[in-house]
């Protein structure tokens, strides 16, 4: 059962972060065809995120009413289509249309697996599973790196993302064919007793200790991964195409292995009685550091920190399958969506904050920005980081003095 359940949205969740991704590796080609600047560029990105955010909560309620394998391989045709949709485009909003009819139909790739998860397997090998399921997006990203460059020397990013249309067309069959059939908790549940339940579980303390650090970390992680960090390399540190691609891939092959790891990592704690908390809030706080090293170029080995900063960038995913053992299986798809929801809103606003910021100093003819700019607009997304980890640090000791 567990390859039949991690097969289809194992692929389904590897589109859904190359979609996220990809713009890192084409957006000089978007640049120069349609004139973007970094305001633009972060919007058209970012619009992904803020409509795979928009559909969290009635994602939730879905997938608490229905079966996982329904609602996310319907989606996945909306995918198809904003995948295609995007490669025809002719102009910026065009492509804004698109990003947004992609969001959408990735929404469910995460959350379905994970609901179907809680459901049909044990609680204590859900990190683990959890973990390889993340492994899937890390992959995803490792395929929007230094693949995708070479896929671009010989064709172009139209001709992309139609493949990615027909794949998603593939994988909502994967899904909806292979997927085990499972009972949902809800279907008996009126609309307003759910609703009431879903903010009982967002106001409870331990969601509001643990969400805003887990979700500002997960934000500006996706925020960098899924478009500034190519920006970075390429204009800050002046890097060519090349180079900065490789360390983009080492990035991304670390994070692929902090999915698994930590997964790992996390379950097998958990027969000694240690929480996943405790590892997500740890590995976070790794995170913070590396992005602190990296703003102050106070190493050279970019590797090395990129690679650190992608390995503990997931730590905050932890948090999902913490929170999924600490609520009845009814509120499982709830509980992780509202997380997501939060995650994904962040990421909207680093993504598009970023380039805001950035877009306050001129560029110079090649459409540069000066370091100033990026430096100061990360060091804004982890002053965001540092006041929530302050936040859940306060409250961890505040509940043990109580």
């Amino acid at each position: 059962m567990l390859f039949k359940l991690l097969l289809p949205f194992a692929f389904g969740y590897f589109l859904s972060f190359l979609y996220r991704v990809v713009n890192v590796a084409i957006a000089p080609d978007l640049v120069q065809e349609f004139g973007l600047d970094a305001n633009q560029m972060g919007l058209i990105s970012s619009a992904y995120l803020l409509t795979f955010a928009l559909c969290q909560l009635p994602l939730g309620l879905l997938l608490d009413r229905y079966e996982s394998r329904k609602v996310s391989a319907a989606l996945l045709l909306i995918a198809a289509m904003g995948a295609l949709v995007f490669a025809s485009a002719d102009s910026a909003l065009g492509l804004l249309i698109g990003r947004g009819l992609i969001g959408i139909g990735v929404s469910a790739c995460l959350m379905a697996a994970f609901t179907a998860y809680a459901n049909l397997l044990p609680s204590e090998k859900l990190p683990l599973v959890n973990g390889l399921q993340l492994m899937a997006g890390g992959l995803g990203v490792v395929s929007a790196s230094t693949p995708v460059q070479w896929f671009l020397t010989w064709g172009d990013w139209r001709l992309l993302f139609q493949i990615l249309g027909v794949a998603s067309v593939v994988a909502s069959v994967l899904v909806y064919g292979l997927v085990p059939k499972y009972t949902t908790h809800s279907k008996g549940q009126g609309l307003k007793l759910q609703l009431v339940e879903l903010w009982q579980v967002i106001k409870s303390p331990s969601f509001c200790q643990m969400a805003p650090l887990s979700v500002t970390t997960q934000g500006v992680f996706g925020a960098f991964v899924g478009l500034w960090s190519g920006y970075w390399l390429r204009d800050y540190l002046s890097l060519s195409d090349s180079v900065a691609a490789q360390i983009i891939l080492t990035m991304a092959l670390a994070m692929t292995a902090g999915f698994v790891v930590l997964g790992w990592l996390a379950a097998s704690l958990y027969r000694f009685g240690v929480s996943s908390y405790v590892v997500s809030v740890s590995g976070m706080l790794i995170y913070i550091l590396s992005q602190w090293v990296i703003i102050n170029e106070w190493s050279e080995w970019h590797h090395l920190w990129w690679g650190l900063s992608g390995f503990f960038g997931t730590s905050g995913v932890l948090m999902y399958a913490y929170l999924s053992q600490s609520v009845p299986k009814s509120l499982v798809g709830r509980v992780n969506t509202s997380l997501n929801l939060c995650v994904f809103v962040v990421a909207f606003a680093c993504q598009w904050g970023l380039g805001i910021v950035i877009n306050l100093w001129p560029a110079d003819a090649l459409g540069i920005y000066p370091q100033t700019a990026y430096a100061t607009a990360w060091m804004w997304a982890l002053g965001l980081q540092v006041m929530a980890l302050i936040w859940c640090l306060y409250h961890a000791i505040l509940g043990k003095l109580r």
